[in-house]
């Protein structure tokens, strides 16, 4: 009794070490990381309550404050994005099923099975893991990634404006082709991926910005775009990602 009385308070104590340890994941960051958060928590706050307060308004507001929380978490990589991109994308899906941007549901599962499981299943050994493994692309994978991208636009799009009710299939595909491809990226630890990840997100604001001026979704989301392309701006010099920011924090640097 006394040792089943022990197994049990080791397991929640190891449980309570745990979210102790992802807590503070959250610490050590770039100061233009934090910087860009309360900017983003401001202006999507403003946002919410000058308009009228929704489920779909409350959704989104929280799923864009920890969107742009977990973006941030793997800028500065961070193994929390994990949690954060997963919670984030429930949201999301719901924003896109409410605008009809299908595909943009399928890109937050792609964001799930490639970015925020790994990350979770992995998540102790992610931080270093990512560090001191980070790639970049030679010819080949450059080759291999623009026309996969290409391939992948033109696949989805067709498939999405034939078989469903999309109102702008082909701004939609183009968003969740680049998305896709920088997240396996992502998955396999490639830099290069910021380069498809600021496109993504310029094709986000314009996907976003479309929706609204249609009527068909809060302006939070187009705004929510707006800041990942800053973030993605960002990382090319803080983030450990490159080698500005490995330097700062006394990294090797990165080689093909």
């Amino acid at each position: 009794m006394q040792e089943s009385a022990s197994l049990n308070g080791s397991k929640s104590t190891k449980k309570g070490n745990y979210f102790v340890w992802l807590l503070k994941q959250l610490h050590g960051w770039p100061v233009q990381n934090y910087m860009l958060w309360f900017f983003a928590f401001g202006f999507q706050l403003a946002i919410l309550i000058q308009n009228k307060i929704t489920t779909l308004s409350i959704i989104t507001f929280i799923g864009t404050l920890l969107g742009t929380l977990c973006v941030l978490a793997i800028n500065a990589t961070k193994a929390i994005n994990g949690w954060l991109g997963l919670i984030s994308a429930a949201c999301f899906i719901y924003a896109g099923l409410e605008a009809k941007n299908y595909l943009s549901i399928f890109e937050q599962i792609a964001y799930i099975l490639t970015l925020d499981l790994p990350v979770i299943l992995a998540v102790r050994s992610w931080n270093d893991d990512t560090k001191n493994h980070l790639r970049k692309f030679g010819a080949k994978q450059w080759v291999v990634a623009i026309v996969g991208t290409l391939v992948v636009y033109a696949i989805s799009g067709y498939l999405i404006g034939k078989f469903t009710n999309d109102p702008r299939p082909w701004i939609d595909a183009i968003s969740f082709a680049i998305s896709l491809t920088a997240g396996i990226m992502c998955f396999l630890r490639y830099n290069n991926q910021y380069f498809w990840w600021t496109a993504s997100g310029i094709f986000q604001l314009i996907l976003w910005g479309v929706t609204f001026a249609q009527g068909d979704a809060t302006l939070a989301m187009a705004v929510n775009s707006l800041i990942y392309v800053v973030n993605d701006v960002l990382a090319f010099t803080v983030s450990p990602w490159f080698n500005m920011g490995r330097r700062r924090e006394g990294l090797k640097e990165i080689k093909k």
